[in-house]
């Protein structure tokens, strides 16, 4: 790996040698404080990953995202294509909440929330330390001929890799398709579901591909968000900082030398023992300022301190800093920026909510078909054709649907069908007559308001118009 130093760390990227090649980054493996921070909370979120899809709630699944039929399941609540502003409303509330942690708290987001750090550092580099061993270990195995040892530590977690990645990839086709036909598929047996299968397989593919292979290259180079953070971060923000006040001093970091001291030498906290950028898993040099390759994964943070007790220095020479805290000791401080994105976030929830308390479980939408007039009928009756299309968002069947005219006096005959049943979390469609006597109507364009019963009981209510003809205004 091409050694970056405080001038040219701005030109190359740490993943890079000289010849522009990829350099492989075999980080150290991290122990400390925050490192058992992160792995609290990385538990429970695999477990809440893992488990979400196969959780229900009043019989709908916790989490779901069917793209293709446009069914969403947020928190147990089943969001249809009708409902689609809902869902865009929630995407937005989770953009501005991000925004607003990464102004506040930096890339804390990548570090401790991040599936693909998660995944990386608490399952796929774990894995990796086992049976490769440690740092050192690793660079040594890496430029080992291939032996019988090599090939089997490598085979060995190849295969390990591709089984957790097979599983994972299950787990992101139940957030797709729903779990219960996961389960089907997978009881029917894979080769009576060859398309699932492939896409199955594909996802595999994908997976295996970016934690035995592309691994920090998601973060540093596929991934926007380490682009977007520069833009959103100023000098209030809290982020992963090394203390450059502290660090360097008027000489600059020096190694260390036995029973020195170093308030009388002039020279910087800083031991230059390089173990900060040997634990980062992006292969960065902290040292060097914030950087977009920076997930905030504390790594450097833990190890630094250890440094600093076996060195008997102050610990928090890295550590969770604003640039305005570590140049003048500012304390961190709820800024009129982070003031106006909360009142974003709080107006756009206020909003959500009220928007899902008016939501019905039932939507109906009754259409004239389209290119059809008026039919005129004997006793001065006028007749339009209609389609409507009923959606149960709720996982109980609605009987004995029929409909009313709540507006005019008149009539509503079905076509092919009269009272009928509208299953859980389906739809029904059909066509329909409404007729109406001309001297009841006002206009040529009349708006009519419909009931729509279940059991002799209103479950909603909608407007379509109605055509007459113009000499019964």
């Amino acid at each position: 790996m091409a050694e970056q130093g405080q001038h040219n760390f701005r030109d190359t990227i740490g993943t890079l040698n000289e010849d522009g090649k990829r350099a492989w980054v075999f980080p150290k493996k991290p122990s400390g404080k925050w490192y058992e921070y992160r792995k609290y909370v990385s538990y429970v979120l695999l477990a809440f990953l893992l488990s979400a899809p196969f959780i229900k709630i009043s019989g709908n699944q916790f989490l779901m995202f069917n793209v293709l039929e446009r069914r969403f399941n947020i928190f147990g609540f089943p969001f249809w294509p009708q409902d689609f502003h809902l869902f865009v409303i929630m995407m937005i509330i989770g953009v501005v909440f991000v925004i607003l942690f990464t102004v506040a708290f930096g890339r804390i987001f990548c570090g401790w929330i991040c599936p693909q750090t998660i995944f990386m550092e608490m399952v796929f580099r774990r894995i990796e330390y086992w049976i490769d061993g440690d740092r050192g270990k690793q660079i040594r195995l890496s430029k080992m001929p291939w032996n019988a040892e090599k090939i089997r530590k490598r085979v060995l977690k190849w295969i390990i890799f591709f089984i957790i990645s097979f599983l994972i990839a299950n787990v992101f086709l139940a957030y797709l398709i729903g779990s219960d036909a996961l389960i089907r598929y997978v009881k029917d047996g894979p080769f009576n579901h060859v398309s699932t299968l492939i896409s199955l397989l594909i996802f595999t593919g994908v997976f295996y591909f970016v934690f035995a292979w592309f691994r920090e290259q998601v973060c540093i180079i596929a991934c926007p968000y380490g682009r977007l953070q520069s833009v959103l971060l100023d000098n209030k923000s809290i982020v992963v900082a090394y203390d450059h006040k502290r660090g360097e001093k008027e000489i600059g970091r020096a190694k260390f030398r036995k029973n020195e001291d170093r308030s009388t030498t002039g020279k910087g906290d800083c031991i230059d023992c390089f173990q900060c950028v040997n634990v980062c898993p992006t292969g960065i040099d902290i040292r060097n300022g914030t950087q977009l390759e920076c997930v905030n994964c504390t790594a450097c943070i833990d190890i630094c301190d250890s440094m600093m007790a076996s060195v008997n220095l102050q610990k928090g020479l890295i550590r969770y800093a604003s640039e305005d805290n570590i140049e003048k000791k500012e304390p961190f401080k709820f800024t009129p920026r982070l003031k106006g994105y909360t009142a974003v976030l709080g107006i756009l929830t206020a909003v959500l909510i009220g928007m899902l308390f008016l939501r019905n479980d039932i939507e109906a939408r009754i259409l004239r078909l389209p290119g059809q007039l008026y039919e005129r009928k004997a006793d001065n009756i006028i007749s339009n054709v209609y389609t409507f299309k009923l959606v149960n968002k709720t996982i109980k069947d609605i009987d004995d649907v029929h409909f009313k005219l709540l507006s005019h006096k008149g009539t509503i005959k079905l076509v092919s069908h009269h009272d009928f049943t509208v299953k859980g979390q389906d739809l029904a469609e059909g066509t329909l007559f409404i007729e109406i006597n001309a001297s009841a109507l006002k206009d040529d364009k009349d708006k009519l308001r419909i009931g729509i019963y279940s059991n002799n009981d209103l479950v909603e209510t909608t407007t379509t118009t109605f055509l007459g003809p113009r000499s019964y205004k």
